[in-house]
């Protein structure tokens, strides 16, 4: 069984040292709600803390050192505490765009696969009445992926290619991932409101 080394308020504090943008600190904390529900939903209830982790820490150098992503996360990583085993399953989701380190485990091709799509889905979402993944129809979300212009800083190429390591059916990943969204969507927005306050 895959546990973290650190509590969730000791990641958090890693995160947010090398993390100011609230657009930053939200997409964290949507792939750590996103990546929990998948534990539960795929079996690994029992992982449910690691997974979610990793989903925490995964963009940690993203906003210093956009450049150098995945490769300057592993030494914030070490002197944050963080193990070996979370280290390269958060490294691991850049895999054929900044790095070598393929996904192995389930949970490493999930984060692969959703990290991309989390940031798709909240797109579409803004397009939304509600403002929210809540409702939403995986044929919106459909249309909104194979029209490239729109939000085009989402790979279209990672998400496909994440559905099919997985072995999934892209419309299940879709549909997947909206709901993980929506069921973590309302506990992110009033962490997000208490980090700001």
């Amino acid at each position: 069984m895959r546990t973290s080394r650190l509590s969730r308020e000791e990641a958090l504090a890693l995160l947010r040292k090398y993390n100011k943008e609230p657009f930053h600190i939200l997409h964290a904390l949507t792939v750590e709600g996103v990546m929990r529900w998948y534990a539960r939903e795929l079996g690994y209830g029992d992982e449910e803390d690691y997974w979610g982790l990793t989903g925490l820490l995964h963009d940690i150098d993203f906003e210093l050192y956009p450049e150098q992503h995945c490769v300057k996360a592993p030494k914030l990583l070490r002197e944050g505490g963080v193990g070996e085993d979370m280290i390269y399953s958060i490294c691991c989701h850049g895999y054929g765009i900044c790095v070598d380190l393929e996904p192995q485990h389930e949970m490493e091709k999930v984060l692969f696969a959703a990290d991309e799509l989390t940031g798709l889905i909240g797109a579409v979402a803004k397009m939304l009445p509600a403002k929210s993944a809540k409702g939403m129809e995986v044929s919106s979300l459909r249309k909104k992926f194979k029209t490239k212009k729109f939000a085009a800083g989402c790979s279209r190429e990672v998400i496909s290619d994440g559905a099919a390591r997985l072995g999934w059916e892209l419309d299940d990943l879709f549909a997947r991932t909206i709901a993980a969204m929506a069921a973590c969507e309302d506990s992110v927005n009033a962490e997000m409101a208490a980090l700001e306050a």
